[in-house]
């Protein structure tokens, strides 16, 4: 993955390779707020891939 300070849902999706719809439920289930915004996408730490991967193993 490349060095970045946050992630999108679709980049999620994208590294785990799901779709958005499951990785977006996945963070309504553990409660994780997002960091910022850039337009209508919502921006994530990184550390919510690993977390989000592990409910979704």
């Amino acid at each position: 993955m490349t060095e970045q300070t946050t992630v999108t849902v679709g980049v999620i999706a994208k590294e785990i390779g799901v779709s958005d719809t499951k990785v977006k439920k996945a963070i309504e289930a553990l409660k994780i707020e997002p960091v910022g915004k850039r337009g209508i996408c919502k921006l994530y730490a990184t550390e919510v891939l690993e977390a989000v991967k592990k409910v979704l193993a």
